[in-house]
């Protein structure tokens, strides 16, 4: 199975290079983990809500031409569904089960997904109400799929 990480914006600060690079390790003992970063486009002081809709649109643009045809697109996405680490687990065994090939998680950039992108994805997830910093929720999402792939192999790991 391949695991795609396409997020925009790139992992600047060491401490959230190595975390991550930890679990995308982890993960090449249970799937082929792949990050595409795509790059932020600039969003101007103050920006309007048209502009915010631009940048954007903009960047749902460059993501889009990033999935793989066929993937199951999994959008991070606030308003999307909150699951347990269960039911991540239980989502990506099920998948399995379909026989899903590729799963592609998306993580926005600053300003969120397009409309284009939320629309076009099979599956909206979110891991909180609060807002978290995109290089953060690399790092959350990676050990969570690390995580779910633990509880799908019954080994041990989460408590």
């Amino acid at each position: 199975m391949n695991i795609d990480i396409v997020c925009v914006g790139a992992l600047r600060e060491r401490y959230w290079k190595e975390a991550y690079g930890e679990y995308i390790k982890r993960l090449g003992k249970y799937c082929t983990p792949t990050t595409v970063e795509i790059k932020e486009t600039r969003v101007p002081d103050n920006p309007s809500p048209a502009e915010e809709v631009q940048v954007k649109d903009s960047e749902g643009k460059a993501i889009m031409k990033k999935i793989r045809q066929g993937s199951y697109v999994i959008a991070l996405d606030v308003n999307g569904d909150q699951l347990s680490s269960e039911g991540l687990a239980g989502k990506l065994q099920a998948l399995l089960l379909e026989g899903a090939s590729n799963i592609t998680f998306i993580i926005g950039g600053s300003l969120g997904l397009s409309e284009e992108i939320i629309k076009t994805a099979d599956c909206r997830l979110s891991f909180s109400k609060m807002t978290f910093p995109h290089q953060m929720m690399r790092v959350i999402l990676s050990e969570q799929v690390y995580r779910s792939f633990k509880i799908i192999r019954n080994e041990s790991y989460h408590k």
